[in-house]
């Protein structure tokens, strides 16, 4: 039961801000007519395409016209697409341009007259302002109950060398950022791809065990020691959000297409659903067991994962209301993937791939393959899996299910994950001995670099340079 209640008590605290910060849709597709990129965030800061950032005003009563249009601008008689100071629509909700006076610090105009639309208006209550933003005293009201975030961001200095490190990345990883967890540091390592040395790093009150990146703005962590999900914004280099769980959350899972994360809690047995649009838990799936090894089919109808408590394998069915189906037991399992319909289950100690037809449950086959199997991924018809002890990378075409190729890294360290990188081809294959990252193009089955690095990598987000 109490349980029960705080689980109650966490949807109702995320819940409300997110519904606080609702930019109207209405009002989103009028700024998108003539800024079709425009970045309408989670807790109502709207960013254009250049980067420039408007805070949005919530009307203590807003209207609801047939079509949206401008009232007032400041200056006036401007258009959107001119990006006056204040933008006032006929649905009495208005943009605030952040703006930087004489001294340099970020601000917002304040026009002689302050229409009564400002007056009455408030900023989201949960919005994360610009770091140093000063509210001219005749619009202090507009704040409410909003605390402006005066701490420091993140980031903080590490140790460089006095000896050159460059790099020459490949083409797809230019202007590209590494975002490293080490498994042993508090810290996150920002590294840029023309780098073998991070630049900087980002600092985290726990060690973080899982982190994700979501649309290039976004990174979620998982801490060894901690009940909370962060997310940061990397563009302001801060957490932005904390979402509190019961016990301690584990491994991350990311639907691009739902805008969804799914997040495991062991200790909870269950799987919860994040809303990335609001950055708010919307779904606790319970489970049997305690979850490990998640994985989600490319296609995002079902999840699978591994009880660690009886090496018990279980599918999700996400879109028959969350039927829990038993796939069998296996030994030592390392990593599930799913593919043509076909369960793909590696065993670390033995050796194996087994491969299981979802409609039946039967043994489709069992394969020998490159030993200590530790990761594994799905990319069109064919299954890459990394091979710790030889580091090698064998392929399964999925249609024959018969090894295709044998890729050796030549690194003589540990292999330990192939990750891969959103928008390319391509995969990233670290190392948690070998101070060493290699690049293989999935389409060609080439691996097309070995790179230096200077940290050991546990988990490794790629993104594109943040401005």
């Amino acid at each position: 039961m109490r349980k029960l209640f705080v689980m109650l008590l966490i949807f109702v605290m995320t819940a409300i801000p997110a519904a606080a910060s609702k930019i109207p849709s209405e009002l989103q597709d009028y700024i998108l007519k003539s800024f079709p990129k425009t970045d309408f965030r989670f807790d109502g800061l709207i960013t254009l395409p250049d980067n420039t950032v408007y805070l949005p005003l919530f009307p203590a009563k807003s209207e609801s016209p047939e079509t949206i249009a401008i009232k007032t601008t400041f200056p006036a008689g401007k258009t959107l697409l001119q990006k006056p100071d204040i933008v006032i629509f006929n649905n009495n909700y208005s943009i605030l341009k952040v703006i930087n006076d004489k001294n340099g610090k970020k601000t917002v105009f304040v026009p002689q007259v302050v229409p009564v639309e400002i007056r009455n208006g408030l900023l989201p209550q949960d919005m994360l302002v610009p770091h140093g933003l000063v509210i001219p005293e005749n619009l202090k009201g507009i704040v409410g109950n909003l605390k402006i975030d005066i701490t420091k961001s993140l980031k903080v200095e590490v140790p460089q060398s006095k000896i050159p490190v460059s790099v020459t990345p490949v083409p797809q990883l230019k202007n590209k950022t590494f975002y490293v967890a080490t498994g042993y540091s508090r810290n996150i390592q920002v590294i840029n791809t023309e780098s073998k040395t991070p630049a900087y790093a980002l600092a985290q009150d726990y060690v973080p065990n899982n982190i994700k990146g979501y649309d290039n703005k976004f990174l979620l962590v998982t801490s060894f020691g901690s009940n909370n999900l962060n997310v940061i914004s990397l563009k302001d280099e801060k957490i932005i959000k904390q979402i509190l769980f019961d016990n301690i959350p584990d491994e991350i899972l990311i639907d691009k297409t739902k805008k969804i994360a799914y997040v495991s809690s062991p200790q909870d047995s269950s799987i919860f659903v994040v809303n990335l649009d609001s950055m708010t838990l919307s779904k606790q799936i319970k489970i049997n067991g305690m979850c490990e090894r998640l994985t989600l089919a490319n296609d995002g109808s079902k999840l699978f994962y591994c009880d660690k408590k009886n090496n018990e394998i279980w599918a999700v069915e996400l879109d028959n209301n969350y039927l829990l189906k038993d796939i069998g037991k296996f030994p030592n399992v390392s990593k599930i993937e799913f593919n043509n319909n076909k369960i793909y289950i590696t065993s670390r100690t033995k050796n194996h791939l087994a491969i299981i037809d979802y409609n039946t449950n039967g043994l489709i086959a069992e394969i020998e393959i490159t030993p200590k199997p530790v990761d594994m991924i799905s990319y069109e018809n064919n299954l890459y899996i990394l091979g710790a002890l030889e580091n090698s990378i064998q392929v399964i075409d999925t249609k024959t299910d018969e090894i295709t190729d044998s890729i050796y890294l030549n690194t003589y360290g540990f292999s330990t994950n192939i990750d891969p990188v959103e928008g390319t081809t391509l995969a990233v294959i670290s190392d948690s001995r070998a101070t060493i990252y290699c690049v293989l193009d999935m389409k060609t089955k080439q691996l097309i670099k070995a790179s230096a690095i200077e940290v050991p990598i546990r988990a490794i987000v790629v993104t594109d340079r943040v401005k």
